[in-house]
Parts: C-alpha cells; structure tokens; sequence
C-alpha cells in the first residue's frame, strides 16, 4: 500500500508542477499578447497624431490666409476673420447634427478593429 501511496503522490506532485507551468507560461503568454496590442495602438497613434498635426499646421496656415485675403477684400481685417469664424461655426454646427453619430461609430469601430488586429 506504501507504493500506491507514493505513486499517487508523486503523480499528484507530476500534475501540480505542470499545472504551475502551464500558469506561468499562461501568465507570458498574456503579457507579451497584450505589450503586442499596446505596442500596435500607440505606434498607430503616434503616426497619426503627427499626419493631424501636419494637417493641421496646413490648415491654420491656410485658413490664416483666407482671413488677411477676405479682410482685404472686405476692407477691414478683421471682416475676413468672422467670415472664416462663421463659416466653421455653420460647419461644426451641421456636422454635429448629421455626422456625429456617423463619425462616433467610425472611430469606435477602427478602435475596437485595431485591439481585435
């Protein structure tokens, strides 16, 4: 009976190492997965924050030059500003009410597509 007794443990300490391993290994697992997901979102997001703060260096200096332009035309400088001011407005305006659920579910799905990636 002693040598069932010491099979029995010795298999029963066989299946805890393993089971140990298997956790650790389990546990490496997660991590490297999910420093290969984080390592993904901000390498795609630090290339995109710089392509927007392209876009958007081009577009102030643009729209700077739409105003001085516009404020010559209409004879005071600062006409050009309101007209350009006025105009982003009506935009921001009709985007919030007809693309902003459309623009909400575009963002969340490319989000929820980059983690799944």
């Amino acid at each position: 009976m002693t040598k069932a007794m010491e099979d029995t443990t010795s298999t029963i300490e066989t299946l805890l190492e393993k089971a140990t391993e298997y956790g650790k290994s389990s546990y490496e697992l997660a991590k490297l997965k999910t420093l290969d997901k984080t390592s993904d979102v901000v390498s795609t997001l630090l290339a995109n924050s710089v392509v927007w703060v392209i876009l958007s260096s081009f577009m102030l200096f643009l729209n700077l030059g739409l105003a001085f332009w516009l404020g010559e035309i209409l004879g005071k400088i600062y006409f050009g500003f309101f007209v350009v001011a006025v105009f982003y407005g009506i935009l921001g305006v009709l985007i919030y009410l007809f693309m902003h659920d459309w623009i909400r579910k575009v963002v969340s799905n490319n989000f929820i597509k980059q983690m799944l990636k």
